[in-house]
């Protein structure tokens, strides 16, 4: 499924939640489905600045396409970076680096988040960039 696939239908599935209260118990089950990450993984140039809560990423690059993991300790910052990550695992460093992911502006979620959470929310996006630019630039 290409990138703008999967953001038609992440947008198309929490569009039809018919209220911010619905899309956060979505976000919250993402959240607590996404498998945690080892105590040993959670270091600390893994961990993502400008949130309040901790959020680790682990990315990797195997067999020309990306994947992320993640971890963080408040569920709600889980969730969202639980979207993101699966939005982004499995794909090419070139085919993330052309998409822009606004759809959790689309359907009113980052409208919604606490500057500290959209700062997280940035941060994660920029991290999981800039690790595609890399994966691109070693070829």
């Amino acid at each position: 499924m290409s990138l703008e696939q999967k953001r038609a239908d992440l947008i198309e599935t929490i569009g039809l939640l018919p209220d911010g209260e619905e899309r956060l118990a979505y976000l919250l089950s993402r959240g607590r489905k996404f498998p945690a990450l080892e105590a040993n993984l959670k270091t600390e140039d893994r961990l993502l600045p400008g949130c309040v809560s901790q959020l680790w990423l682990v990315p990797e690059y195997r067999d020309g396409l990306c994947y992320f993991r993640m971890d963080a300790d408040a569920l709600i910052t889980k969730g969202i970076a639980a979207v993101v990550c699966d939005f982004y695992t499995g794909e090419t460093p070139a085919d993330i680096i052309t998409m822009e992911t606004d759809f959790l502006g689309e359907v009113g979620i980052t409208q919604a988040l606490s500057p500290n959470r959209a700062n997280g929310l940035a941060s994660l996006r920029q991290r999981i960039k800039a690790f595609a630019h890399h994966c691109l630039a070693q070829g």
